[in-house]
């Protein structure tokens, strides 16, 4: 007699919700189009997403990105800040 197959109740892990992203903005608060290289990243902390910006902000102000805000899915954790060296 062989028993019938069941399903493993082993799932792998999902991985981490990434919640945590930059609404890219022009001096008038606009939203920026960046290439498809900086273009939608998610991260999954606001450690991971503040380390990205402070990596990168440079070529984002190439592209037009003048201030940065940090969303937490839809909700405002802060900003507008500047990219400016200037502060």
């Amino acid at each position: 007699m062989s028993l019938p197959d069941v399903p493993s109740p082993f799932h792998p892990p999902t991985p981490p919700e990434h919640s945590w992203w930059w609404r890219l903005e022009n001096a008038s608060g606009e939203e920026v189009k960046v290439s498809e290289e900086y273009a939608g990243q998610r991260f999954a902390s606001q450690g991971d997403a503040e380390s990205w910006v402070g990596e990168f902000w440079h070529e984002l102000a190439e592209q037009g990105v003048t201030a940065v805000v940090l969303l937490e899915h839809d909700r405002q954790v802060y900003g507008p800040m500047s990219l400016s060296a200037d502060g």
